[in-house]
């Protein structure tokens, strides 16, 4: 996130929901249901019928889905790098600064 901030040389505000809170996003409440009649009365067999029955979901205001599958693991448990607060300059906002920061760049 440093690299980038300092490559476009512009904050990057970052914002969580912290954890069970996501039923009171407005994008999921939007969002899901396509997704979700998408892909009803169907059984998953593969990841790649899944992101097939979502990138078809539809939406009468023109509702387009991107489906990008991260095959990556990850792993559990794991801090941040111990040298995180001394090389990446991040400042936590006053309201919920455990779910609110900005990477700011480095240079001038």
């Amino acid at each position: 996130m440093q690299r980038l901030a300092d490559q476009l040389g512009i904050e990057i505000r970052i914002a969580h929901y912290p954890p069970s809170t996501s039923k009171y996003n407005p994008i999921e409440h939007r969002f899901f249901p396509h997704l979700t009649r998408a892909c009803q009365g169907v059984t998953f067999h593969t990841i790649d019928l899944v992101k097939e029955l979502m990138e078809g979901a539809t939406a009468r205001t023109g509702l387009t889905v991107t489906v990008d599958i991260s095959d990556k693991v990850y792993q559990t448990g794991r801090n941040y790098a111990a040298d995180f607060k001394a090389t990446m300059k991040v400042v936590f906002d006053a309201t919920l600064p455990r779910w609110n920061y900005r990477a700011c760049p480095s240079g001038p």
